[in-house]
């Protein structure tokens, strides 16, 4: 069988570096991918920035972004690489880098996943540089070796074989977006813009409906800082490390029983999220000690409706004071209906907990199929 060996920048019809300016930004348009919309094989939108028209073309005078591209974080986390997929019309942001593939010499899904492999995140890592955050430079991009490429037409095998699980993940995401939104709206619906099972009859006085009592937040929940975790204590587990964006990796203990919600402290302001199983909170993070009054599923859309982003106390980095956020007043419905709430978002998140752990099962898969795969251990 005839392999191929080159460097990445002989496989490419061009690399091109990201503008090194910010984007002005907007609620609406072209997605910006930064590097937390890199995900290890595909781009994730759900919350990426949005740029106009006019911002569109200029980020994308180098080059626009198509079907069948790569996209390479730079930094922070550097390596995470993501296909282009049919339909994405995106512009790149800071820290990110354009590659257009030779399809005549490699398959696209295929280097993408090649390039996500234990051996060559180790190449394209090694030449890191930054006192504060870690980059990959240019040049080492350009010059990494691609050792023992196999012939296209497995090249072509193996991606469909690897992007055929990243296929199925999507799918269930949407499923997941579809249903989160559902209780979204829910909540919305009923204690937003109160039109509650039984509004009509219901007296309100002064926004606040019969029955109702305006207390503080810290009369139903107590919220408590989390817990240092360096990565070098961290046991390779299963159990969830929350960060304030999301899961920052897993570890062989707990330290809080689930289920729960935990939200940004410092760095990163106003995303909640819900935890079915057992987790560690990291200490950039808030997570509801005490559910007094409530529920975790009514606490969680209550706090992501609060936009706790907007009481920052910090003055260079973003921080959430637990004590000002105890202080904040918020309505307490009846307990009927607080049940009843309850019984039908619990309904809905027992849907998205099954399909996320599909997800975490298919992605496992993946990533221990991938060197097996890029080795020649494994046949497609």
């Amino acid at each position: 069988m005839t392999h191929l060996t080159a460097t990445l920048d002989e496989v490419c019809e061009f690399i091109v570096d990201c503008l090194h300016a910010t984007a002005p930004t907007q609620e609406t348009g072209y997605p910006l991918i930064r590097t937390p919309n890199i995900g290890k094989g595909r781009l994730s939108l759900e919350k990426a920035y949005r740029v106009s028209d006019e911002t569109y073309q200029k980020w994308t005078r180098r080059a626009v972004p198509e079907p069948g591209d790569l996209i390479l974080a730079r930094e922070a986390p550097a390596g995470n690489i993501a296909l282009v997929q049919p339909g994405q019309e995106v512009c790149l942001g800071q820290r990110t880098v354009h590659l257009r593939l030779d399809k005549k010499k490699v398959d696209p899904a295929f280097l993408c996943y090649y390039l996500l492999s234990p051996s060559q995140q180790a190449a394209l890592l090694a030449g890191e540089t930054g006192a504060t955050a870690k980059h990959v430079n240019m040049k080492d991009i350009r010059r990494l070796p691609l050792v023992n490429l196999p012939h296209l037409d497995v090249q072509v095998k193996v991606g469909e074989m690897l992007a055929g699980y990243d296929d199925l993940i999507e799918n269930n995401q949407r499923r997941i977006q579809l249903l989160e939104e559902s209780a979204r709206l829910l909540y919305k619906e009923w204690f937003v813009h109160l039109r509650f099972p039984g509004h009509e009859h219901v007296k309100v006085t002064n926004g606040v409906p019969e029955g109702w009592e305006p207390l503080p937040l810290g009369d139903l929940i107590t919220l408590q800082r989390g817990f240092d975790l360096p990565v070098s204590k961290r046991v390779e587990g299963e159990v969830p490390i929350y960060a304030s964006t999301g899961i920052t990796g897993y570890h062989a203990e707990a330290k809080v029983s689930g289920p729960g919600v935990v939200t940004g402290r410092s760095g990163s302001l106003g995303h909640v999220m819900y935890v079915s199983d057992d987790y560690w909170p990291l200490n950039t993070t808030l997570w509801i000690k005490d559910f007094k009054k409530i529920k975790p599923h009514f606490a969680r859309h209550l706090l992501a409706n609060l936009h706790l982003e907007q009481y920052n106390g910090g003055a260079a980095v973003p921080t959430l004071n637990r004590n000002d956020v105890h202080r904040i007043q918020a309505l307490f419905p009846p307990s009927m209906l607080l049940s009843l709430f309850e019984e039908q978002a619990l309904d809905l998140y027992r849907q998205v907990d099954v399909l996320t752990k599909t997800n975490e099962r298919l992605a496992k898969a993946r990533d221990l199929l991938l060197p097996k795969l890029m080795s020649g251990e494994l046949a497609a």
